[in-house]
């Protein structure tokens, strides 16, 4: 009776291992799927000078921050440091001039110090061709010119005034604008004949304007400094995005339109 017992409990066994054998492999668990990025929304007030600069290093910013979407407010440089004054939420200011940057720096609304990343002069712009043969500031002055300036105000109406007070030539516009690029749009649509802008928006117009050099604008030289500002919202993100402004890809971009170097 025990070798039975035991050739039974033998064969159970085999047949216990055998249906184990048998099995279906078993199926291994799927891989997490990752999370998305965190959605963040990045404001940046800048002068409407850096339009097209911005909206270049927005692909890269965004490209290297995944969720981030960068928003951006271009408009004349004192508008905008008014804003900041006044409580506008928002992340970076990028202004066209030391004197609008110092109305938010006064205030203590920067998270620190400024950084000047950026130069621009002004230059004549006119219609294509230069169908008024304008040659030198002086000439802004016939007339038989219908001249447009940007607002004293503004950064390039400022330098405007810098450059009569230098040459003792008093302009008389037909208009003086809020922005660069309103002043720039006189020109373009046949509204005036000249403008006053910077040498940046010049390039950036491509074959809709013609531009002047004119020596007298060195003596009107404006900075451009950038800051974090010290309610930022998303602090991290804008002192990257002011990295990146900056650094080696930001400066390259600002010089392709004609920026000069801090």
């Amino acid at each position: 009776m025990k070798i039975r017992a035991t050739t039974v409990g033998a064969v159970g066994i085999a047949l216990l291992l055998a249906g184990c054998g048998n099995a279906a492999p078993s199926t291994p668990a799927a891989a997490p799927t990752p999370a998305a990025p965190e959605a963040r929304e990045l404001v940046v007030l800048a002068a409407a000078s850096l339009t097209e600069t911005f909206e270049t290093l927005e692909t890269q910013f965004e490209t290297e921050n995944p969720g981030v979407d960068v928003k951006y407010n271009f408009a004349g440089s004192s508008d905008l440091a008014q804003q900041i004054v006044n409580g506008a939420p928002a992340d970076v200011f990028a202004s066209a001039s030391d004197a609008t940057m110092k109305t938010v720096t006064d205030a203590n609304l920067t998270a620190a110090a400024p950084t000047i990343f950026a130069t621009n002069t002004l230059q004549i712009a006119t219609a294509p061709g230069n169908p008024k043969g304008i040659a030198t500031f002086a000439d802004l002055t016939k007339p038989d010119l219908k001249v447009v300036v940007c607002a004293p105000q503004v950064p390039c109406g400022a330098s405007a005034e810098k450059i009569e007070k230098a040459t003792g030539v008093t302009l008389t516009p037909v208009s003086e604008e809020p922005e660069v690029k309103s002043t720039l749009g006189k020109v373009t649509s046949g509204d005036a004949d000249a403008g006053l802008v910077f040498v940046t928006d010049v390039t950036s117009a491509g074959a809709d304007v013609q531009g002047v050099t004119f020596p007298e604008a060195s003596q009107a030289v404006t900075n451009y400094p950038i800051a974090v500002l010290r309610d930022a919202p998303q602090a991290e993100l804008a002192a990257a995005f002011q990295e990146l402004v900056t650094g080696e890809a930001g400066q390259k971009a600002l010089g392709v339109v004609g920026f000069g170097a801090p």
